[in-house]
């Protein structure tokens, strides 16, 4: 399984908008690894995790084509990770398909915006639930419940192939106690984990920093849930966060834990 990361930051990009923070201004300056746009993935060429406002740029930028997408699964409704607009595009005016190609997965929220914006769209829009695993194609993808937007079932997913087991994990949260007794029953091969507030030791409990992420994979370790080998890596880094990549990596590397970046790539 192969995982892309396509964008690794948190609402407002890295440099962010209006943004004079250390972490903005380093990014100007240097460029590289510490530009994030807003977070989002694809696992082998064809399943894409968010569609962010970014979308169209992180494309370009790594030759990619949206036509190769067979599902979108939407984690949660934030602007960051559900830019609806944008999925006109895939039809007819814009060009002359008269249907997607793709499935749409998405919690009722989701569902419900997007028959609310396309009434007469032919979308084809699956409603997901926390742990009610989907088929999609050879891939059993099984959402869980994070703890980021309650007014919502917002996702996070395992995604299975038959030989391999991923978690796409943004927005996580604090986990409640029922989503770690249900990952007791996975042995993950790969992790991409959220690390919003990097070293801004923040006291919202929607998103991780730096200790509480080290504390969540420390803790699947010991319930067996990552192993050794396990890959792991991190992504939705706010510009608040008070790190640039280099601190990030100083900070989680010797936790076992590497800082994602956009365009990486890596195979489990």
């Amino acid at each position: 399984m192969t995982i892309r990361l396509l964008g690794t930051g948190a609402a407002d990009g890295i440099p962010a908008f209006y943004s004079e923070t250390a972490v903005s201004r380093y990014a100007r300056e240097h460029g590289g690894k510490d530009v994030r746009t807003r977070s989002a993935a694809l696992i082998d060429g064809h399943l894409k995790i968010d569609l962010p406002p970014d979308t169209h740029g992180q494309m370009i930028r790594d030759r990619l084509d949206a036509r190769d997408w067979s599902a979108i699964f939407f984690t949660h409704s934030h602007a960051d990770h559900f830019a609806v607009e944008e999925l006109q595009y895939a039809l007819f005016p814009f060009n002359p398909y008269e249907y997607a190609d793709f499935v749409i997965y998405g919690n009722a929220e989701i569902c419900g915006r997007i028959r609310c914006h396309y009434p007469d769209w032919p979308f084809e829009v699956v409603e997901t639930r926390s742990f009610v695993p989907v088929q999609h194609g050879e891939y059993t993808v099984t959402p869980i419940h994070a703890y980021h937007k309650l007014d919502e079932d917002a996702h996070n997913f395992i995604i299975q192939d038959g030989q391999k087991t991923f978690l796409y994990g943004t927005d996580t949260g604090i986990w409640e106690e029922e989503v770690f007794s249900f990952l007791e029953g996975y042995r993950l091969d790969g992790l991409v984990i959220e690390c919003t507030d990097g070293l801004n030791n923040s006291s919202y409990d929607g998103h991780l920093d730096v200790v509480e992420c080290i504390a969540v994979v420390e803790r699947l370790r010991r319930q067996g849930t990552v192993a050794q080998d396990t890959v792991i890596y991190t992504t939705h880094h706010g510009h608040n966060g008070e790190a640039i990549h280099a601190q990030l990596e100083a900070a989680l590397n010797p936790a076992g834990i590497q800082v994602g970046y956009d365009g990486l790539e890596f195979t489990i």
